[in-house]
């Protein structure tokens, strides 16, 4: 592969290590009050995500460290602005524990189900996309609101409960499909 293909090849990588970057610079524009341009990273942090996403797809740049870099930004990225939101005050403590707990749940449910079962294959469930979408819009809805200054009504309020009715749905998704699939483990080595 000639150097210049190899460097195209990784556009999509760099893309989602500029995301990771960006993470502690949007808590620390959260935590000193500078809500505005926390919006506009947070969104500069959303185009990167979908420009690396079209870019491994288009020039064929799909990764094993792509497949890992890509969701822990994401995860980063969201888990760190509720965190920072809410202990700014800006969200309520409840949906911050609410989101915490799901991806501490999931990553160590991830974890047992190896440990115990093995041969983990994570794949995002459509309810897990949904909540994403769901986290992602409050976290901008909420930035855009408190930094900008705009009156969208109970507009948060729907995107808070949004938030919290599709992290409750996923967290209990994944354990049941985990559930299941440990159960069917376990069936098929008592036939054995």
């Amino acid at each position: 592969m000639r150097p210049q293909r190899a460097i195209v090849k990784q556009l999509p990588n760099l893309l989602t290590i500029f995301r990771l970057l960006m993470v502690p610079v949007v808590v620390e524009l959260i935590l000193e009050g500078r809500l505005a341009w926390a919006f506009w990273v947070f969104v500069l942090a959303g185009v990167t995500d979908a420009v690396d996403g079209i870019l491994a797809r288009v020039l064929d740049a799909r990764s094993k460290l792509g497949g890992f870099l890509d969701p822990l930004a994401d995860k980063a990225l969201l888990v760190s602005v509720f965190v920072a939101l809410g202990w700014s005050g800006v969200l309520p403590s409840w949906i911050v524990t609410l989101v915490v707990f799901r991806d501490v749940l999931i990553v160590g449910g991830a974890i047992l189900y190896e440990m115990v079962v093995g041969g983990l294959h994570m794949r995002p469930l459509l309810v897990s996309k949904a909540n994403t979408v769901a986290q992602v819009a409050l976290g901008a809805g909420t930035l855009a609101v408190e930094g900008l200054n705009l009156d969208v009504g109970p507009l948060v309020g729907v995107l808070t409960f949004a938030a919290a009715a599709t992290t409750i749905a996923s967290g209990a998704a994944y354990l049941w499909v985990w559930g299941r699939h440990a159960l069917e483990a376990t069936h098929e080595g008592d036939d054995r």
